[in-house]
């Protein structure tokens, strides 16, 4: 189901037999610690959305490696940051032309926390030009409350924390430095602060949770959650129509006042 592989001819049948739904992943490229790789989010997103999109038969759209990353500073290396304005016009530009293809019901498929608000301007720039086109940003680390708590179990602001890594040990080990692993830890200093802090000035090393935790185990389980987890709101989305059928472009008629609301 990669719309990357897929040809003009081919791509119709694929979406009506989807119900109109595509999938979009949207990860980043950013620093994550001495003991992952840059890719960690785009590398999860896109095995995350291609393993649902064979189990939900819908269409992936290519991953967007990268994302809104400027609260990782330039202290470490390895960051290539979008600025919002330009995340939220690649996937309003994205969304266009999915629909012109066919699309009707979009699901942006968000794997980098800060990737959120931009997406949300997209999706709302998307509805207003489009009036036949539903779409949901679904952000990875909160499918559910089983993969929410999974996260969020050593550090509140996590980073390349214990869940991240054990994802990676499980379904990308090649990026995982497990020789570093042990000494990554740093602990969450973000605890009743009033601000929003750059994580050069909340993480000594741009970990914020205890990667030493991760097992292989731990990780396959959360995969398979976020999987099931993911599918199920798909299908559910198959299913969906909207509460009202009303135009977005078309005013109501006005009620016309009669002896009883006189």
């Amino acid at each position: 189901m990669n719309w990357a592989d897929k040809t003009w001819t081919e791509i119709p049948a694929d979406l009506a037999d989807s119900h109109g739904i595509a999938i979009l992943p949207v990860g980043a490229t950013e620093q994550h610690g001495p003991h992952l790789g840059t890719g960690m989010d785009f590398i999860l997103g896109e095995k995350l959305c291609r393993v649902v999109g064979e189990r939900t038969r819908v269409p992936v759209l290519p991953t967007l490696p990268y994302g809104c990353s400027l609260g990782h500073s330039r202290r470490w290396p390895g960051t290539i940051a979008l600025q919002p304005i330009t995340l939220i016009t690649l996937v309003k530009e994205i969304g266009d032309w999915a629909h012109h293809s066919g699309v009707r019901r979009l699901f942006i498929v968000n794997s980098h926390v800060t990737n959120a608000a931009p997406l949300r301007c997209a999706l709302e720039m998307l509805r207003a030009d489009h009036d036949d086109l539903m779409v949901a940003v679904i952000n990875t680390a909160t499918i559910s409350e089983r993969v929410r708590d999974a996260h969020f179990s050593d550090a509140q602001d996590w980073h390349a924390n214990a869940a991240e890594t054990a994802l990676m040990l499980a379904i990308a080990p090649e990026i995982v430095r497990a020789e570093l692993v042990p000494t990554s830890d740093d602990p969450d200093r973000t605890d009743n602060l009033v601000f929003a802090h750059p994580v050069n000035r909340t993480s000594e090393n741009g970990v914020t949770g205890k990667p030493s935790l991760a097992t292989v185990e731990d990780g396959q389980k959360l995969f398979s959650w976020m999987v099931d987890d993911l599918s199920e709101i798909v299908e559910k989305g198959k299913r969906e129509a909207p509460p009202l059928d009303h135009s977005y472009f078309h005013r109501a008629d006005l009620v016309k006042p009669t002896s009883a609301n006189k």
